[in-house]
C-alpha cells in the first residue's frame, strides 16, 4: 500500500504542482510580502477521540495545528477559515459553543481573525478542515528543501512529551481527573498545543519543518526535499523530562522522542557559522546534515545505525 506521502508525490509529479511540498503554499503578495495559506483536516477517531479531550481544547489544537505550519515557514498568522463536518449528537449539545471559544482563545492571543467557512451535517463522525493565511517578508519563506551538508540541525523545546499524553489517555487518563502536575501537563501538551510561532522569524534557519508527525518522519521529509541525509546523536535529544515520572526505560522515551510526534516543535538546519538568537535558550542542537543521500543515521553510545522514518501516517507504505 502506498503512503499518502507517495500519493502527494504522484499527484505533484503526475500535474507539475511545483508549489507543493512544504509546511505551507508560498504565493508572490506584493513588492514586500509573500502569502502563506496552509490547510489541516481533523477526523473523529482518525486524529482525536472526543471522550479524551474537552471542546475547547480540540477548538484550540484544530488552530494550533495550523499555526503550526506557518510557523515553520518563518512567517505570522493572519487570517483564518474554518469548515465543520457536524453529527446530530454534537449539535444539539453545547459542544460547538465551547469549541469556538477554545479556537477563539488561541486565535486572539496570535490577532487572528476567522473569516469564513462552512458548516455542514455528516452522519456520525465530527470533521474539522482548518484553513489559516499568513505572512512572510517577500523571499524569506523557509523551505524543507535548503538543507546542505555540513549544516547542524536543532530542535526547539524538548520531544516526547505529546506521545507520553498520548499513551496516557489512551491507557485511561483524562483532563477533567485530578492529576499530578507532570501528568496533567504531558496531556494538555497532546490535547492543547503551543505553536512556535515566537521563535520560528528569528531563526538563521536554512530548512524548516514542524514536528507533528514525530523527529524521524520530519526530518527524512528535510532529508529528502535538500537531496541530503543526516546524522543524529541520541545522547543529544532534549527528551521531555516530565516522561520520568512514568517510564522508567531509556528505550521507550527515545522512541517517544523520536517517533512519537505532535510536540509541534520545531526542527531547523543552520549554517554552523551562522549565530543563534541568545534569547531563546531552548535551542538544542541534535545532529549534522550530511551528503549522504537518503540516509539518516542515530549514533547512540557511539554506535551508528539506520534511523528510519516511524512516525504516524494515514496509509503506511509496505
Amino acid at each position: 500500500m502506498r503512503s499518502e506521502f507517495d500519493f502527494i508525490h504522484h499527484i505533484k509529479k503526475s500535474y507539475g504542482l511545483g508549489r507543493i511540498g512544504d509546511d505551507c503554499a508560498v504565493l508572490p503578495k506584493d513588492s514586500k510580502t509573500d502569502l502563506l495559506i496552509t490547510a489541516d483536516m481533523l477526523v473523529e477517531d482518525v486524529d482525536f477521540r472526543i471522550g479524551w479531550t474537552t471542546p475547547e481544547f480540540l477548538g484550540h489544537k484544530a488552530l494550533a495545528v495550523s499555526l503550526s505550519d506557518i510557523a515553520a515557514m518563518g512567517g505570522q498568522p493572519t487570517f483564518a477559515m474554518l469548515s465543520l463536518g457536524v453529527p446530530e449528537r454534537l449539535w444539539k449539545s453545547d459542544f460547538l459553543d465551547r469549541f469556538y471559544a477554545g479556537w477563539h482563545g488561541l486565535a486572539r492571543d496570535f490577532g487572528v481573525e476567522l473569516v469564513g467557512g462552512d458548516v455542514s451535517r455528516v452522519p456520525e463522525k465530527f470533521v474539522i478542515d482548518s484553513i489559516v493565511l499568513g505572512e512572510v517578508e517577500r523571499g524569506r519563506a523557509i523551505p524543507r528543501s535548503g538543507a546542505k551538508p555540513g549544516d547542524k540541525i536543532y530542535v526547539t523545546g524538548s520531544l516526547g512529551g505529546a506521545a507520553g499524553g498520548l499513551k496516557l489517555l489512551e491507557s485511561g487518563t483524562r483532563p477533567d481527573q485530578d492529576l499530578r502536575q507532570t501528568v496533567r501537563e504531558m496531556i494538555e501538551r497532546q490535547l492543547c498545543p503551543a505553536p512556535r510561532l515566537g521563535v520560528s522569524s528569528q531563526l538563521p534557519a536554512s530548512a524548516m519543518i514542524d514536528l507533528s508527525d514525530g523527529l524521524s518522519s520530519d526530518l527524512g521529509h528535510i532529508c529528502e526535499a535538500s537531496g541530503a541525509g543526516a546524522v543524529i546523536f541520541a545522547e543529544q535529544i532534549p527528551i521531555d523530562i516530565r516522561l520520568d515520572s512514568i517510564f522508567t526505560s531509556l528505550d521507550e522515551k527515545l522512541h517517544l522522542a523520536l517517533d512519537g510526534g505532535e510536540d509541534f516543535e520545531l526542527l531547523f538546519t543552520a549554517d554552523p557559522k551562522k549565530n543563534l538568537p541568545a534569547e531563546f535558550a531552548d535551542l538544542t542542537c541534535i545532529g549534522e546534515i550530511t551528503a549522504n543521500v537518503g540516509r539518516m543515521e542515530l549514533i547512540r553510545d557511539g554506535v551508528a545505525s539506520e534511523m528510519k522514518p516511524k512516525g504516524f501516517q494515514h496509509f503506511r507504505s509496505n
